[in-house]
């Protein structure tokens, strides 16, 4: 199921991410790089089942490795040290990130093509659309 998702995903739009942003924390400055950036998704699987997400952009490149359903520790790309779990649900990649007693979700979808990732912190959510490069 996750094989959808495999291939690099060039972002063509961001709504609502400053917002979200603020949501978990994080201050202008970082806001500021963040809402200019426009990553890059590369997203692969090993044959051992384990899945990369690189985010790739001029300003920070950051990866993580996982298993579905096995809990990791991740530092995000605004530096939140965070425990990590990846699922797939529905088809699915819902990424839940938990620090501080705090709890966010990133969940991930193909839709007509597209990758649509939602970012939700509580009643903020942002929407980012990315299209499949090759």
């Amino acid at each position: 199921m996750v094989e959808q998702f495999v291939g690099t995903w060039k972002m063509i739009s961001s709504e609502n991410f400053d917002d979200y942003m603020k949501a978990i924390g994080v201050g202008f400055a970082v806001r500021q790089v963040g809402n200019r950036t426009k990553p890059n998704l590369i997203v692969s699987v090993d044959d051992q089942g384990t899945i990369s997400l690189k985010s790739q952009s001029t300003f920070k490149t950051t990866e993580i490795k996982f298993k579905l359903n096995e809990p990791f520790e991740e530092t995000t790309a605004d530096d939140r040290k965070t425990r990590t779990v990846v699922t797939l649900e529905n088809g699915k990649l819902v990424q839940k990130q938990s620090w501080d007693g705090k709890e966010t979700n990133i969940e991930r979808e193909i839709s007509d093509g597209k990758l649509i990732a939602k970012c939700i912190m509580g009643d903020v959510v942002a929407v980012r659309t990315y299209v499949k490069e090759a």
